[in-house]
């Protein structure tokens, strides 16, 4: 029987160092993950990248962390190669690189499209054909999305409708994968409490999103936080193997499908 336990497994995270992906790296470790390898962007994120190795390694595991722009498919390639090569492995690959863009489409410029395509889709079709590679058999590949997908909304056509694609290369990746025992998913949080969401947002904006959740008054923010998202991603890491070439929104009944 297939041990689908994290104890003694290998774990790539691209955008690993702070935020929702530190704290994945964090807790995985604490599940008995044998080595955690730590994406980051740029050098500006490596202060982070280096307090994520240093709580991993105090959990008991072996940490590494990588730069890289994953907007450049070579870069993804390095950054693939280099994990293996320093944990001897990729049993897990998880991708939460994204940004987000709010502005009329009547707006904006191409070079913020480009950009936006750059990092939301590019990265995350690469990340996936890197991990059709690299991971071993009976693997585990989870992509970030966002809980837009299954919204109606405006200002959000560059963010949402460049993370759309992630879905359709889940399915093919899933199918293409599957016969080798490997499960692909992706998760849709909703709006979360990060420094990422706020710049963004208006002050009415903010207000709103803190209260558009059906279990919005359940949470110490009203948003999504990183700790709602973890046990998730354990999940499709671990015993929920069987969910495969799916788009999973958790986010606390802001938005379905």
């Amino acid at each position: 029987m297939t041990d689908h336990s994290i104890k003694g497994k290998t774990v790539l995270i691209a955008g690993g160092a702070k935020n929702l992906g530190g704290l994945i790296a964090r807790d995985l470790a604490a599940q008995g993950a044998k080595a955690v390898a730590v994406h980051y962007n740029t050098s500006a994120t490596k202060p982070a990248a280096d307090e994520t190795v240093a709580a991993i390694k105090a959990a008991g595991a072996q940490a590494f962390a990588f730069q890289g722009d994953l907007t450049a498919a070579g870069a993804v390639k390095t950054l693939f190669a280099d994990a293996k090569a320093a944990m001897g492995s990729i049993d897990i690959a998880i991708n939460t690189v994204g940004k987000v863009l709010k502005k009329p489409i009547v707006e904006i410029s191409e070079a913020e499209y480009d950009e936006m395509t750059g990092v939301n889709s590019k990265s995350a079709f690469f990340f996936l054909k890197e991990a059709g590679k690299h991971v071993r058999d009976n693997g585990k590949v989870c992509t970030l999305v966002t809980s837009l997908l299954g919204a109606f909304t405006p200002f959000y056509a560059a963010y949402a409708g460049t993370k759309a694609p992630v879905e359709h290369f889940t399915r093919a990746a899933s199918k293409e994968f599957g016969e080798r025992g490997i499960s692909v998913t992706a998760i849709g949080p909703g709006p979360m409490d990060t420094p990422f969401f706020y710049p963004a947002e208006g002050a009415d904006a903010v207000a709103y999103h803190k209260t558009a959740a059906a279990l919005s008054g359940f949470s110490k923010t009203g948003l999504t936080d990183i700790e709602d998202i973890v046990p998730f991603i354990r999940f499709l890491v671990t015993d929920g193997w069987w969910m495969t070439g799916q788009t999973i929104l958790v986010n606390g009944g802001y938005t379905t499908k």
